[in-house]
């Protein structure tokens, strides 16, 4: 069985003082312990470097919070994946609602750019999920596993090696989160469909990720098919993202 993942997100969130004061906290926290579980920052492309030396030879791995769909050319501003790996990026974060939203990035793009990842011997974390209007309409299931089957389609034989992460949209800087119960039954659906596409479904990691605290994350990770979270505000503060790890154990 995989070891639960909790990834954090720090989103357009950083800068060196407070990232180095985060991240040596988080390091204090652990007291030179190998967690139970396998941990993550994905931070701003400027700050890669910092993480890389930050974070070298420690048991949390770093990632980006987007890469490129392309591999290299006349792409001003796109981040490539081969450049990620410079850096020793583990993960990259694909899809997430806000890139969806904000820069119109298409189901196709989003299996672009977990192939790119791949590619680069890098893990994507594949975000999938519903707006408000979707779940009302009822077709949360149909939104989340067209996502979910476009990167499938896409990276085929090589879709054991993906993370996946649910993130209803309506609960994501919100406040707001589904209850365990209806996280699972989301998590269920994909882990299905997963099951359908590879021949080795155990090794994908499911995570949740829609505004996951310190004070819900036990509930929801202990839910049958929560493998994890990709935490947002609450990888801004190193106590209450600590709390989020230990509850993964």
């Amino acid at each position: 069985m995989n070891k639960k993942l909790i990834a954090g997100n720090w989103k357009m969130n950083a800068s060196l003082s407070t990232n180095d004061a985060l991240v040596k906290a988080m390091l204090d926290g652990l007291q030179g312990a190998v967690p139970a579980v396998d941990m993550a920052l994905c931070a701003p492309a400027p700050y890669l470097a910092q993480l890389q030396t930050l974070l070298q030879g420690s048991p949390i791995a770093w990632g980006s919070q987007d890469v490129s769909a392309h591999e290299q050319g006349a792409y001003t501003g796109e981040v490539s994946a081969g450049m990620l790996k410079d850096f020793g990026c583990r993960y990259a974060i694909v899809g997430h609602s806000e890139r969806r939203q904000y820069h119109g990035e298409t189901d196709a793009v989003v299996a672009a750019k977990a192939q790119r990842a791949l590619a680069a011997g890098i893990t994507p974390i594949v975000c999938v999920g519903e707006t408000l209007a979707e779940r009302e309409a009822g077709e949360t299931e149909a939104v989340v596993k067209r996502q979910l089957a476009a990167v499938i389609h896409v990276v085929a034989h090589c879709t054991s090696e993906i993370v996946v992460a649910y993130e209803p949209v309506w609960a994501i800087g919100t406040g707001k989160t589904a209850t365990p119960e209806m996280a699972q039954a989301v998590h269920a659906v994909l882990r299905a469909q997963l099951a359908a596409a590879t021949q080795h479904p155990e090794r994908v990691r499911v995570l949740y990720g829609g505004s996951m605290n310190a004070a819900n994350a036990a509930s929801l990770l202990a839910q049958p098919d929560i493998d994890g979270g990709l935490i947002g505000g609450a990888s801004l503060k190193a106590a209450d993202f600590l709390q989020i790890v230990a509850a993964a154990r």
